[in-house]
């Protein structure tokens, strides 16, 4: 039986998992007969909904991430406090995870970008390549705290130190402990479906240009909603989950309030239509600046308002690197939630976009290099031949 490619995967919002949904489906398309294992903290459902095939999946806790209590506030304190309790004993869970790797029958290992992923790789003798466009220890290493658990940073990097090989994305940052690094091009998710299919099977208003709040997994509680209904020039268009007490039969796709319309998450893929079909209906998505949103709005010709989403080093990166691949423009925090949306909206839209389309061939380009990896023959040991007696 050919060995399986097996995924660890960063819980931390949606982005990590939904680029790495993105590669798996790569793999299959150009092997389908291709085993894959799936080790994260990400909901099982986006896998189930995305994944073009059959995987392994189980749940397990790849790493802490950033300690979120929604889209736009972190804890910094608290995000170290985990980080530094989750890799303090960093050598045992790689050990534990040498049994569960045996029982997938693993020949590779891709990790975005959890520590663990290649910590379970040296412990069971395994290759594996790091996918991503930030390292946990760049974005540790800029909060103060970090001071207080003196051995988390070379925990971390000694951890990447033992990847065989890191696939690093436009806007990124990190990487230096990694001593094969290769760049490759954007991934991220394409619309299928146009604009009309999209606006006609959720019963979308035609009327005005669309505008997607994405905020991920962790919400924005707070907006101005009656201030939304009131949009002039917009329809602005959020994504719930199902109401508690309404049978599928009783909500509808979407439900319109003058100038806000809410979607029915099941209901819109229960039509067909997948979340990256809605951001490429949408004129512009307002958002916190994440790579995932915004790679996908780059692939979807999408311009994207953008808030401040506290302390996180990739803001920084992300903020200088947009302008380069797609329409962009800031709205304060105090503009967002009351719903003053609109002259920020007319003057993003206003811009000219960019000359050139970005690359959004990442995840074939990340596929063709780990099934090459995966057909690499293992290493034979190092070292001197025995003389026989």
């Amino acid at each position: 039986m050919a060995a399986a490619i097996v995924f660890y995967v960063s819980g931390h919002g949606f982005g990590h998992a939904s680029r790495t949904i993105e590669v798996i489906n790569a793999v299959l398309a150009k092997r389908p007969e291709t085993r894959i294992g799936v080790r994260t903290s990400a909901p099982r459902w986006l896998f189930d909904l995305s994944v073009k095939g059959k995987v392994a999946f189980s749940t397990l806790e790849c790493d802490t991430g950033a300690v979120q209590t929604d889209a736009l506030t972190l804890d910094e304190a608290d995000t170290i406090r985990r980080a530094s309790a989750f890799h303090s004993d960093l050598v045992t869970r790689a050990a534990t995870e040498t049994r569960v790797l045996r029982q997938l029958g693993a020949g590779l290992i891709v990790g975005d970008i959890p520590p663990l992923a290649f910590a379970v790789g040296a412990a069971a003798g395994i290759p594996s390549i790091a996918l991503g466009n930030f390292t946990w220890d760049w974005i540790y290493a800029d909060y103060p705290r970090v001071r207080l658990a003196p051995s988390l940073l070379p925990t971390i990097r000694g951890a990447y130190a033992k990847a065989s090989m890191a696939l690093r994305l436009p806007m990124s940052g990190g990487f230096d402990s990694f001593a094969n690094v290769r760049d490759i091009p954007f991934i991220a998710r394409h619309a299928t479906r146009s604009r009309e299919e999209v606006t006609k099977l959720l019963k979308l208003p035609s009327d005005k240009p669309l505008v997607l709040t994405s905020f991920g997994t962790y919400g924005v509680p707070g907006l101005d909603t009656d201030a939304l209904a009131k949009l002039k020039r917009y329809v602005a268009i959020t994504v719930e989950s199902q109401p508690v007490g309404r049978t599928k039969k009783e909500t509808p796709p979407s439900e319109r309030r003058g100038s806000l319309v809410s979607v029915n998450e099941e209901a819109m893929y229960d039509a067909g239509v997948r979340y990256e079909d809605l951001v490429g209906a949408a004129t512009a998505v307002v958002t916190k600046a994440g790579y995932g949103i915004i790679s996908e709005s780059i692939a979807n010709d999408t311009a994207v308002l953008y808030t401040s989403r506290g302390h996180f080093p990739e803001y920084e990166v992300l903020v200088e690197e947009m302008p380069k691949y797609v329409r962009s423009a800031f709205i304060s925090q105090e503009d967002l939630f009351a719903g003053k949306w609109d002259s920020h909206l007319d003057k993003l839209l206003a811009q000219s976009k960019p000359k050139k389309k970005a690359d959004t061939s990442g995840a074939h380009v990340a596929a063709d290099m780990l099934l090459a990896a995966l057909d690499k023959p293992p290493r034979k040991p190092r070292g001197r031949p025995r003389t026989k007696v």
